[in-house]
């Protein structure tokens, strides 16, 4: 479904993102791991259309994506929940919602959409009407995904889901992480937190300054020496 091949990023002068491949396949849920600063967002902001990588090929279902437009890349079905949520604050939770479906005209199924999210995140529904900016950070957290999924996406990047969350939450937006799945949406995902990314993940890559330095499955990966030292706190 996505086909990310060697691509290079820099901001500036500084070479964020070297030679990077990744594969994501239809159905799977891929995270990519690694420490603060690895490169990780700058490889979702490159793929979703924020950033243009300077040489490489991103295909996402047969078209070349790299360098096009990020609404662009909505519309074809690719939609990215950022690191640290950016809700529109002073707008209603409702309001937010709408947005995420502001390229879509089929009103019937954006209220389809919006019973379902509101079924996924009761929260929501019970704070529809109040302002996003006064809403707990997990709710915000809830806000942004339930948006995102409000443009229909066929494959989800999901930007550091569980940043800033009391582990109860971390559990609960896993959970949904893995109901969003089971429902049909692809997800790639980037987590610190990579004991949680790894046991919910079919596949999963380990980035260090820019470059790949493991792949495997998630299972390979959460039970080599390495990976464990480094990420897992073993």
């Amino acid at each position: 479904m996505l086909k990310v091949e060697h691509i290079d990023v820099f901001y500036g002068a500084i070479h964020a993102v070297k030679d990077l491949s990744i594969e994501v396949a239809q159905g799977e849920i891929v995270t990519l791991i690694g420490s603060n600063g690895a490169g990780k967002s700058t490889t979702l902001r490159t793929i979703s259309g924020l950033m243009k990588p300077k040489s490489g090929t991103i295909v996402f279902e047969d078209k070349n994506i790299a360098g096009v437009p990020a609404h662009k890349i909505v519309a074809s079905g690719l939609c990215q929940v950022p690191e640290g949520r950016h809700v529109f604050a002073n707008m209603t939770v409702l309001e937010n919602l709408e947005m995420g479906a502001y390229l879509r005209s089929d009103k019937d199924g954006i209220a389809k959409d919006m019973e379902d999210v509101f079924q996924k995140f009761p929260r929501l529904l019970e704070r529809k009407e109040q302002v996003s900016g006064t809403l707990s950070g997990g709710e915000q957290q809830m806000l942004a995904m339930g948006r995102a999924l409000m443009s229909r996406p066929r494959l989800l990047l999901l930007d550091e889901p569980s940043m800033g969350l009391a582990p109860l939450l971390v559990k609960e937006i896993f959970h949904i992480i893995q109901e969003i799945n089971a429902a049909g949406t692809t997800v790639l995902l980037v987590e610190q937190n990579a004991n949680m990314a790894l046991s919910i993940a079919a596949k999963a890559y380990v980035l260090e300054t820019g470059k790949i330095v493991l792949a495997g499955t998630a299972q390979e990966l959460a039970s080599s020496e390495a990976v464990r030292k480094a990420y897992l706190g073993g």
